[in-house]
């Protein structure tokens, strides 16, 4: 999600608001730190212009 949002020379903040998000709340999501729903994860996915599979695709590599 990081590569992708900077690639798109966004920051964590303005993505955020971006996608009606709280910048704290991105931030965890992007670092591990905090879980996420599905329902969220989409949000971030059509945000950052991606299907969910894509995210998903990563973790195989």
């Amino acid at each position: 999600m990081r590569a992708r949002r900077t690639s798109l020379g966004l920051s964590q903040e303005g993505f955020a608001d971006a996608i009606g998000m709280h910048r704290a709340y991105y931030g965890h999501i992007e670092r591990g730190t905090k879980n996420l729903t599905v329902a969220t994860l989409s949000k971030i996915c059509a945000g950052l212009g991606l299907r969910m599979s894509e995210i998903f695709a990563t973790f195989d590599q």
